[in-house]
């Protein structure tokens, strides 16, 4: 598929999702609709993996230029993080662990649902 229309569906579920957040009656991060959204575009298959694979392995390749703005937006807060520090590193230490747990079963849990959907496994 051509680069263009890969960015005109992503931009485009991008700005669905703005309007999304924008008519909620609370606040919820546009973002994260604009995930929800592409995982079930992609899931029931109205756009498949092909259709936005060039512009995806962009962004995967320069995943770390994208944490630059929000590293450069922390430094303006230095103070209240240096304030905060020991809590924040409390909840780091004690969050960490348990994302990398719950994302460790839930790889296992899909492995195992996707192999007996695939008739790949005989109990």
């Amino acid at each position: 598929m051509h680069i263009m229309a890969e960015i005109a569906i992503i931009f485009g579920i991008c700005l669905l999702s703005e309007g999304i957040a924008a008519l909620l009656p609370f606040v919820f991060p546009a973002s994260v609709i604009s995930m929800l959204i592409l995982a079930a575009l992609l899931l029931t298959g109205v756009v498949k993996t092909k259709h936005i694979q060039l512009l995806s392995g962009f962004f995967i390749a320069n995943m770390g230029m994208f944490f630059i703005p929000s590293l450069v937006g922390t430094l303006e807060y230095a103070e209240t993080l240096r304030a905060q520090f020991i809590p924040f590193l409390v909840i780091t230490l004690l969050t960490t662990p348990v994302v990398y747990l719950v994302t460790a079963w839930t790889v296992q849990l899909l492995t195992r649902l996707l192999s007996r959907k695939g008739g790949s496994r005989h109990d």
